[in-house]
């Protein structure tokens, strides 16, 4: 394969595997296959239908799609239409998508006709894209037109990221950045006959790897659609896509390895960053399957993805792992609070340099030059906000946070974004959320709440919750205060929330069932203990009001399908959250199970 250029643009790298090797796979989902050439004329003929519906160089078009063979195509469509995608998530409330698309100002929504009406999005502003993207577009005037030239500095796309000030912060990074990412990865064996699977979010910066890193080194993408049905339905995806090369957050990676996946039988790399990585769950890993490469990332969002990585050794794991040593142009400096670099060992502030800054935060020049500084120095440096030490060959160590931003399964959290919508219930004087951790792998967002003269229903907060922020960013625990403890310069002593128990989180106590546990609610409130960490001892219990989330769902989702023999969905998991419900969802599935066998 010729040598990759990361001062290519992603247009230009992707025509290139076209010309060079057309027939060479690049995109499946196990029932939909894109060679190369396929995909670059699929993209430039949906990229002529943007360009007849108005998009331009230099404007946002949103997208809202499922994991698909059709989602790659879009982005790539986007880009060849000269303009810079704004990723949706469907999940998201109603609100939020406004915002992002008013703060981007998006031209055009591209995505399934359902999901688009679903969010409110006016048919004027909306695009279906058809689901065989290899059909010639329904406006046959729409021509083919010649790739964009996309600038270095042009935006390529803008996630959102939580914001302090209660409004999500969007985040443009230049195409430069991309290439420079995602062009001969040093950082993981990636090869033409690679598979990377594309499984994250498209909201999580973790796609961009997943996507773009295949397609720029002649690789393949392989798009789980498994929809995080379960973690059995991903390790089934796995295997079903021949992926070879995969990313996970550190939360799911943990889980992962607690149950022993399969999955790591089938991988050759594997990926893992967004928190802290447990030792003990990567010695666990790296003993059953030796051969694995394991690489712990580490990377804010404003530095698109990956800053530094460091490949894992059992010899790592007698303490947590490092994050390792820059990458792909990066540059990290340690700095005190004098803006000196530390001496090796001592921990300082991260600041990050090179060709994969964000051009900063979008619609807001304060927020981006409190960020983002021109060092005497250094240049053009980001500042994360994260501690860091330098072991004395280079090796990074992390510490943790100079502020209260908070982590939460791979997420960026800023408490401000979620007190902030909390206190807008009428029944809330003052909020504070903090992060406390029931296990090494199962860290909950918990709200402690100052109710006015009548406490709230903590089914009307988390509702109302629900209904202003994305279900990540959802408190799990609830407790009520008087008032919050402050620090002696008046501040929220946040510490000391987090060492505080939580309030009992049932939601309703005075309306708790007495009666006795049927034999299958039984089995269904000994999984959820299980998971949870708790006695479940109620059929009214509420899995999202004991503190639950996707992630410990998907557990017990498998734990149904082991132990029962039920297969749930996620979905019907999370909409029918409580033991009784559930109860009954397994006594139907049993039923229908045993009369298909009569």
């Amino acid at each position: 394969m010729p040598a990759i250029s990361r001062t290519e643009g992603m247009l230009a790298l992707v025509a290139g595997h076209a010309h060079t090797a057309p027939r060479s796979l690049a995109v499946s989902d196990g029932t939909a296959f894109l060679t190369y050439e396929q995909l670059t004329a699929a993209a430039g003929r949906l990229a002529g239908t943007l360009r007849a519906r108005g998009v331009r160089p230099g404007q946002a078009v949103g997208l809202l799609l499922p994991h698909s063979v059709r989602t790659v195509v879009a982005q790539l469509a986007v880009w060849w239409a000269g303009g810079h995608y704004v990723p949706l998530d469907a999940d998201y409330p109603r609100s939020r998508t406004r915002t992002m698309l008013a703060d981007t100002g998006a031209v055009l929504t591209l995505g399934d006709k359902q999901l688009l009406e679903a969010a409110g999005i006016p048919a004027e502003q909306a695009l279906d894209l058809p689901q065989d993207v290899t059909a010639p577009p329904r406006d046959e005037t729409a021509e083919t037109p010649l790739p964009a030239a996309c600038e270095p500095d042009a935006p390529a796309y803008v996630l959102y990221t939580s914001g302090s000030t209660g409004r999500p912060k969007g985040v443009a990074i230049p195409h430069r950045a991309v290439a420079a990412l995602a062009a001969a990865p040093e950082f993981v064996d990636l090869t033409a006959r690679d598979r990377v699977l594309f499984h994250s979010p498209l909201t999580f910066d973790a796609s961009v790897f997943e996507v773009w890193a295949p397609l720029a080194n002649g690789a393949a993408v392989v798009v789980s659609t498994a929809d995080r049905r379960s973690l059995e339905d991903l390790s089934r995806d796995v295997e079903r896509l021949g992926a070879t090369v995969a990313l996970f957050t550190t939360a799911l990676f943990h889980h992962l390895a607690a149950r022993q996946s399969p999955l790591f039988a089938v991988l050759r790399s594997v990926l893992v960053g967004g928190e802290a990585l447990s030792a003990q769950h990567a010695r666990s890993v790296l003993s059953a399957h030796p051969w694995l490469e394991l690489v712990n990332v580490y990377g804010p969002t404003e530095t698109t993805v990956f800053t530094t990585a460091h490949r894992v050794h059992e010899a790592d794991c007698a303490a947590p792992p490092p994050i390792g040593r820059p990458v792909q142009g990066a540059t990290v400096h340690i700095l005190d609070e004098k803006g000196e670099t530390t001496p090796p060992g001592t921990p300082g502030e991260l600041w990050i340099g090179g060709p994969r800054l964000a051009l900063g935060y979008l619609g807001r020049p304060e927020r981006t030059a409190e960020h983002f500084t021109d060092h005497p120095a250094h240049g053009r440096l980001y500042r994360s906000g994260d501690l860091v030490s330098a072991r004395p060959d280079g090796v990074l160590d992390f510490h943790g946070r100079t502020d209260d931003q908070l982590k939460v399964r791979g997420f960026r959290i800023e408490p401000g974004e979620v007190e902030h919508a909390l206190r807008t219930h009428p029944a809330v004087i003052d909020a504070a959320v903090v992060v406390r951790s029931h296990a090494e792998d199962d860290a909950r967002l918990t709200a402690f709440v100052v109710p006015a003269a009548r406490r709230p229903a903590l089914e009307a907060l988390r509702d109302h919750a629900a209904g202003l922020l994305p279900a990540h960013m959802v408190p799990g625990t609830w407790s009520f205060l008087d008032a919050l403890p402050l620090t002696s310069t008046g501040k929220i002593d946040r510490r000391a929330l987090a060492e505080r128990p939580a309030d009992e989180p049932h939601a309703s106590p005075a309306a708790a069932s007495t009666l006795a546990l049927t034999p299958i609610e039984q089995a269904v409130a000994d999984l959820w203990g299980r998971a949870l960490g708790q006695e479940v001892d109620r059929a009214d219990a509420d899995f999202l009001g004991l503190g639950g989330h996707s992630l410990l769902a998907l557990g017990i989702v498998d734990d149904l399908h082991e132990e029962l023999g039920v297969e749930l969905t996620l979905a019907q998991f999370l909409t029918t959250p409580t033991v009784a419900g559930q109860a009954r969802l397994v006594e139907q599935s049993l039923r229908d199970t045993l009369g298909e066998h009569q």
